[in-house]
């Protein structure tokens, strides 16, 4: 694995905090009130004011890619207005860091936090307005950071955008969650990405891709009901994305689906032209866990779409995290080898991680040998689909690898080989302490993946 990435990635709203300094405007996590198992947003692992700590422990570890989030309301007031010059300095200052430890940067310009204002105001991706206004922010971000950041994604997780959970990350405020806002906001979006990418490959030298969350899905029983339910999941959630990342067009079965279905979507020739003029440099996505699904549980006539909001079903052959994510390493050497040998594009797995409560006890390391077990496996299993499938991957980046709050604010819920000391509701001294897993990962790194032991 030569020229290989070995990293981190984190999202602003999970790491950063700071979120009413250098004058920051207000995202929709901003405002998010904490719960009994829930952290506010306004801190994080305060990544804002630890970050050159933060960075220390990823050069020690050997890594040579971290991949970060720029905050759209940190550098656009409001989403929409001026440009906030301190907030560029502050990104500036961090990916100078980064270039100093000799850590290559890469940006993820949309992690789900939409400026309060756009949501309030305009209701997120599913204005036109706001589109452009995300187009407007992303190339302001690429003519001041392309020089020196060469590997881009613009959204997080894009396939989000075509299940139930796109309301929420979209900054859908008020509606009512139809099928066809539900597939307006997921064209606004790949127009978006392919809008930026197109900027990206016209002015810069720099390196893009699209991003999904691949959920490998199983059928539950050898029932050819569940068999087509998990291939219709692929299609419409993933390869559909996939198609446009890699072809510059939509998937025919999901034309006809909307086709049959009358959905009223508003779609401008103009759009069209810039996903058909789409290329992606690699195809990244996270992977997690895999699951199951079972047709007799969905109800006739549902989307796609949504058939895991009816039918996912736990797969009695693996084990469970506590949060109920099925370890399955496996599966991630077939997702590896499904994009791979379908679209012969780089491939760039830049999340995978396991979520674990934890508690430090205030002296020792954390015995975390369950996240040694989770990384080792994972990484055998790309190391087959490298060596053994003829898979081309570029790197791999772990998620979250110093404590940041969950993508649903839980602080408890932690991915990190290092122990960030806050809880929920008690900031403490938000002490940085490597845990077992951080001195495995050090000698896998540096090993460039040969020592797994």
């Amino acid at each position: 694995m030569t020229n290989f990435f070995w990293g981190n990635s984190t999202s602003s709203m999970q790491t950063e905090g700071g979120w009413n300094e250098g004058g920051k405007s207000l995202s929709v996590y901003d405002v998010r009130k904490p719960s009994e198992h829930a952290s506010d947003w306004h801190f994080a692992n305060d990544n804002y004011h630890h970050f050159e700590e933060d960075f220390d422990y990823l050069k020690d570890l050997g890594m040579n890619m971290y991949r970060f989030q720029i905050s759209w309301s940190r550098v656009i007031k409001d989403g929409d207005k001026e440009v906030n010059e301190e907030g560029l300095k502050y990104y500036d200052k961090l990916v100078d860091a980064l270039l100093a430890r000799k850590i290559e940067p890469m940006i993820c310009l949309y992690h789900f936090d939409m400026p309060l204002h756009l949501a309030e105001d305009y209701n997120g991706f599913i204005s036109k307005k706001v589109c452009a206004d995300f187009i407007r922010y992303s190339k302001i971000v690429i003519d001041h950071f392309a020089d020196r950041v060469k590997y881009w994604i613009t959204f997080n997780e894009q396939n989000i955008y075509h299940s139930s959970g796109a309301f929420k990350i979209a900054g859908y405020v008020k509606g009512d969650e139809s099928l066809t806002d539900l597939y307006q906001i997921a064209h606004n979006v790949m127009y978006c990405h392919a809008a930026v990418a197109n900027y990206l490959h016209e002015k810069t030298d720099a390196k893009i891709g699209g991003m999904l969350a691949y959920n490998q899905i199983y059928p539950a029983t050898a029932s050819p009901q569940d068999a087509f339910a998990a291939h219709q999941i692929d299609e419409f959630t993933n390869f559909n994305l996939l198609d446009a990342f890699s072809y510059g067009k939509y998937s025919a079965a999901v034309i006809a689906f909307v086709k049959e279905k009358k959905l009223k979507i508003a779609v401008s020739e103009e759009e069209m032209t810039e996903i058909s003029n789409l290329r992606s440099d690699f195809l990244s996505f996270s992977y997690y866990a895999s699951s199951t699904i079972n047709a007799s549980k969905i109800p006739k006539g549902t989307a796609p779409n949504l058939y895991l909001d009816f039918g996912r079903q736990a797969n009695p052959t693996l084990q469970s995290t506590e949060w109920g994510w099925q370890i399955d390493p496996l599966g991630f050497r077939d997702v590896l080898n499904k994009i791979y040998q379908r679209y012969h594009l780089p491939v760039f797995p830049i999340e995978n991680g396991i979520g674990v409560r934890e508690e430090w006890d205030g002296q020792h390391p954390i015995q975390d040998d369950y996240r040694i077990d989770y990384h080792r496996e994972h990484i055998k299993a790309m190391q087959a689909a490298i060596n053994e499938d003829g898979v081309k991957v570029i790197g791999y980046l772990g998620w979250g690898l110093i404590d940041i709050l969950s993508s649903q604010g839980d602080m408890d819920k932690r991915y990190g080989v290092v122990y960030v000391n806050r809880t929920n509701h008690d900031l403490r001294d938000m002490k940085r302490v490597p845990k077992k897993s951080y001195y495995w990962l050090k000698k896998v790194i540096q090993s460039n993946g040969q020592d797994l032991t």
